[in-house]
């Protein structure tokens, strides 16, 4: 069984996005099943902390649920609106998290003003996300091989549980565990990763 082109699995996700806009559960619970890896995986690439990407997904799919008519096919492809709902409130949370931990005196009133596009990454933000990157590769360089895969598939081509067990010839069951698995090992990794940063 091939996975579907990317083609197919737009036209699936925007059919459940428009029946999510009229209140279908079931549609919502579909849409989650075949997303939630990939916008999970792109929260987590930003925040590098399980728990905050965790919380910031299930703020994402409850904005999902009140907005999704708002979708419009003809301006983008469903999973790259949805990324952006995450991706736009994890830059949120990271913006919020510098301003509680940068104090403001009066000289910053009078500093010169340089506008930096939204996404754009400050200078410590790059030196922090080269370390965690790095960390990110070694956790996932420490998964068993079947992990490793799904979890990479999931994270960076987006394919859902289903598109994960056809593409890689395993039971359905396996592959939820293997991510599940996968994912577990992953916070641990990175969370002791993160204290030996601070140490």
């Amino acid at each position: 069984m091939a996975v579907a082109p990317s083609s197919e699995r737009n036209a699936r996700l925007a059919q459940l996005l428009s029946r999510v806009a009229l209140g279908d559960q079931a549609a919502f619970g579909d849409l989650y099943g075949a997303t939630s890896a990939h916008l999970y995986g792109a929260a987590l690439r930003i925040l590098r902390d399980a728990a905050a990407a965790e919380e910031i997904l299930q703020e994402a799919y409850v904005n999902v649920w009140h907005h999704a008519g708002s979708y419009e096919a003809a301006k983008s492809q469903p999973l790259t609106w949805l990324t952006t709902i995450v991706r736009n409130r994890c830059l949120d949370q990271v913006r919020r998290r510098e301003l509680a931990t940068v104090p403001l005196t009066p000289e910053d009133d009078d500093a010169p003003r340089h506008e930096l596009p939204s996404d754009a990454m400050t200078p410590a933000e790059m030196l922090q996300a080269g370390a965690e990157a790095a960390s990110v590769r070694d956790c996932m360089e420490a998964l068993d091989a079947g992990p490793k895969q799904a979890i990479a598939l999931a994270f960076y081509r987006g394919l859902s549980h289903a598109e994960l067990a056809a593409h890689l010839r395993a039971p359905l069951g396996t592959v939820k565990s293997w991510v599940r698995r996968a994912l577990a090992r992953m916070k641990n990794c990175l969370d002791r990763a993160g204290d030996a940063r601070t140490e």
